[in-house]
């Protein structure tokens, strides 16, 4: 519930504080006292935007607070979900600073307005003067009967089903556009992939197709050198091997005559061997080597092949060559998973569309059952309230396309006179007539829904007398359940308070001020509902009357 309400420095409020009663708080005064003020300050507890318009003293901050008391079994897991502390007694603070800046807070906890907006709409109900425009309107309509039928967990569950089923058709249609603006490309990626590889490249070829291209180039030359170098080493006589064969034997045969030469004869005989192996291996390259014509087309063609592809994909090897195939085959699975990807969002989305219908029946035949009880209750609240022939029939149908809110067309016909056609109430309904419906409606809607607090701002507007006082009535039994905070113009529904407040405007310091006062003696109240009754000064007959409408 709401326990007390603290405003400061706003619009031509300097400082007032407001404790309400568990059930019915009554606040009156005249047209332009501020009573519309108080709901303003509401407002920035629910979440709504300020700005500086709205400061009583452009130098200071202003500052709406709002103290509850909540229960853990009901709040506790709220809190969780908005990543706040919870605690039983709650402060809810806006701040609204000169320069503009506004801040919120929950238990001295900085908020963000997403945050504090959450929490209020679970906190308060409020129901001001054009909210009656909301009954004529087919989605209030649904949340009316989603409500009465106790709907709305199941209702919560279709939503986020829904969310996710709309979400993958959106995700399946931007990827069928990708898939058709994808297949020039990827008929293009696929016709450069092949081209790669049917080129069979691989690592170093290029390196290794040049060199064999040196070596088939100057096969003669290669043949014509090494074979002299072969017969100057060891074929022709004398040979430098038979020379080195002559010197190494001279150095043997006076080695025993000088510590160092035998090892210098060994390196002598050593260095013949070697150069005996240098003209074998020698001899073998020339042997090996031969002018192959066509094999050098071959080499030629194949080095031409990878010139044309580097050139045509500027790049300058062949290892690139090798990246951007790969590349292009990464590019062209991927054409093939986008396949797969739609595939399985169609799959899930068949599964989706199956489990919405089934849900959809199962709220629409919690719907359905609840509208005969709806509309008998409905019936009787307005036969209090002086709507003796009031008739709502509630229209109910299936749609043919599922609905973020389920399988159902839905809508309210009303007549207010005997015999009159049942029609939509938009356009249909007068002004009392539509008051009188809301408080009906959301005095039933508050037993199916856990609001703490229902606050009605002018709920008799165009209503007066005897039905005004049945209003009264509905508000008071609607206070034995949920507390309940009323703005109101009728004596009739002010006599029900059981707690009075009394708005009016002050002149101090030649400013003017709005002021507010708690009536706590009968005599008070009596004054108040003798001006409401007569004006001011109110008539002994209005006193009497205000003193038996206090009575009953």
């Amino acid at each position: 519930m709401l326990k007390s309400l603290q405003i400061e420095n706003y619009a031509i409020i300097e400082f007032v504080r407001l404790d309400f009663h568990q059930a019915l708080t009554i606040i009156t005064g005249e047209t332009g006292a501020g009573k519309s003020i108080i709901l303003g300050a509401l407002g920035l507890i629910r979440g709504k935007r300020a700005d500086t318009k709205v400061l009583y003293d452009l130098n200071k901050k202003a500052y709406v607070e709002a103290e509850f008391s909540l229960s853990a079994s009901r709040f506790s897991a709220l809190f969780e979900a908005l990543d706040l502390d919870f605690q039983e007694q709650t402060i809810i603070r806006r701040e609204i600073r000169p320069s503009g800046k506004t801040r919120a807070f929950v238990n001295d906890s900085p908020v963000k307005l997403e945050q504090l907006k959450a929490l209020a709409d679970r906190l308060l109900d409020v129901h001001q003067q054009f909210d009656t425009l909301d009954i004529q309107e087919p989605d209030y309509q649904l949340h009316i009967m989603d409500a009465l039928a106790g709907n709305l967990d199941d209702l919560a569950k279709y939503e986020l089903l829904y969310g996710q089923y709309e979400g993958e058709k959106s995700q399946l249609r931007a990827l069928e556009r990708k898939q058709r603006s994808a297949l020039k490309e990827q008929e293009f990626i696929a016709f450069q992939l092949k081209e790669l590889l049917e080129a069979e490249l691989y690592a170093g070829e290029q390196e290794e197709l040049e060199q064999e291209q040196k070596q088939l180039s100057h096969a003669e030359d290669i043949k014509r050198v090494l074979s002299g170098l072969v017969m100057g080493l060891t074929e022709e006589e004398p040979s430098l091997s038979e020379q080195l064969t002559v010197m190494s034997n001279q150095l043997y045969t006076v080695s025993d005559y000088q510590k160092d030469l035998p090892e210098l004869a060994e390196r002598l005989e050593g260095l013949r061997f070697e150069l005996e192996e240098l003209s074998n291996g020698l001899n073998r390259i020339a042997e090996d080597t031969e002018y192959d014509d066509e094999r050098l087309e071959e080499v030629n063609e194949r080095l031409d092949l990878l010139f044309r592809l580097q050139k045509k994909h500027h790049l300058a090897s062949e290892e690139e060559l090798l990246e951007l195939q790969e590349e292009l085959q990464q590019q062209l699975d991927g054409f093939e998973g986008l396949e797969e990807q739609i595939e399985q969002l169609k799959s899930s989305i068949i599964k989706k569309e199956k489990q919405l219908w089934q849900q959809g029946k199962a709220l629409s035949a919690k719907r359905e059952k609840a509208i005969g009880p709806f509309e008998g209750q409905l019936r009787e609240l307005l036969q209090q309230l002086s709507m003796k022939y009031a008739r709502l029939k509630v229209d109910l149908a299936e749609a043919k396309d599922l609905g973020p809110k389920g399988i159902d067309q839905l809508r309210f016909l009303f007549s207010a006179n005997k015999g009159g056609r049942l029609e939509e109430i938009r356009g249909i309904a007068s002004g009392g007539e539509l008051s009188r419906l809301a408080l009906c409606i959301k005095s039933m809607m508050a037993g199916a829904i856990t609001l703490p607090t229902l606050i009605f701002d002018e709920i008799d507007t165009g209503v007066s007398g005897e039905v005004a006082l049945q209003m009264g009535q509905i508000l008071q039994q609607l206070s034995a359940a949920h507390q309940v905070v009323s703005i109101t113009h009728s004596p009739q529904i002010a006599a029900k308070a059981r707690k009075h407040y009394f708005v009016h405007k002050e002149v101090i310091k030649d400013r003017t001020v709005t002021a507010i006062k708690e009536l706590e003696k009968e005599e008070e109240r009596v004054e108040e509902l003798a001006k409401m009754l007569s004006g001011n000064p109110p008539s002994a007959y209005a006193k009497a009357n205000a003193k038996e409408l206090l009575a009953r």
